[in-house]
């Protein structure tokens, strides 16, 4: 019997889905924080990294609740006719969720090791914030996103917890290979679990 390759498959597009939404993302988020002097910036800064702090059936569950049949976004969704819940997209915004905060928390940390001296000198030179961004902060920053980068594409390949609540374990659909290892070691297929692990 060939083998099903499936859930490779399944968790490379949701992880490579995931990767490319919480790289531009975390970027936006590190770049706004670095800046940001308001009010409840510790509360923000909590919710970011929420994900990496709970465990991951916790944010399964409350995104399930959030796009369900009567969440906000799953009652949104389904005028029209669109559903997150057990489906791939759902596996990839979990694996969005969970690897987020690897993303910001590095993205910020390469942020804040640039010299503030280069960006007053740019800014005394006439130089805007976009191209203050483009041309000094991201290619100094640029080992940090790329490091941030990986940490989120192993953590999204890695969801189990929150994929197994929001996606289900649906073989072809939804199943990816940290589900497969789970339900092939339930099931005693010992050597299936080994393959995908």
């Amino acid at each position: 019997m060939p083998l099903d390759l499936t859930p490779l498959w399944i968790s490379l597009k949701t992880s490579l889905l995931a990767t490319i939404i919480t790289f531009f993302l975390g970027i936006a988020a590190a770049y706004w924080m670095l800046g940001y002097r308001g009010k409840g910036k510790s509360l923000i800064e909590g919710i970011f990294v929420s994900p990496l702090i709970l465990p991951p059936t916790v944010v399964g569950f409350l995104l399930l609740m959030f796009f369900g049949k009567y969440g906000p976004a799953g009652q949104f969704l389904d005028k029209f006719n669109f559903s997150i819940v057990f489906n791939w997209y759902g596996a990839a915004i979990a694996a969005t969720v969970v690897s987020f905060p690897l993303m910001y928390r590095t993205a910020l940390g390469a942020f804040e090791q640039i010299d503030q001296n280069l960006l007053l000198v740019a800014k005394t030179l006439g130089a805007s914030q976009w191209t203050m961004f483009w041309r000094i902060m991201l290619p100094l920053s640029l080992p940090g996103v790329l490091a941030g980068t990986t940490l989120a594409f192993a953590r999204a390949l890695g969801e189990f917890g929150a994929t197994l609540m929001l996606a289900g374990n649906i073989p072809g659909q939804t199943q990816t290979m940290p589900l497969a290892i789970y339900f092939a070691v339930e099931a005693g297929d010992n050597n299936e679990a080994w393959l995908w692990s």
